[in-house]
């Protein structure tokens, strides 16, 4: 099974981003995913941005993950 994590871009430099999840701070890839912005929300697996997603994703996410834990 794999395990995404929802989290919001804070900074992007050169493929490079800056992801607030759940407020902790990360580096991740963003190389995979065009016309990212600060402020977009992404789906990221293995320190890689793999999708962009809404915020009402993130949301019903955190929510699923609260749920089993």
């Amino acid at each position: 099974m794999c395990v995404g994590l929802s989290a919001k871009v804070v900074k992007i430099n050169d493929g490079v981003a800056i992801i607030d999840a759940g407020g902790a701070k990360r580096e991740i890839s963003s190389q995979m995913i065009e016309d990212l912005e600060p402020g977009d929300y992404v789906m990221v697996h293995a320190g890689v941005a793999i999708a962009k997603i809404t915020d009402e994703d993130d949301s019903e996410t955190d929510q699923v993950l609260e749920d089993l834990f």
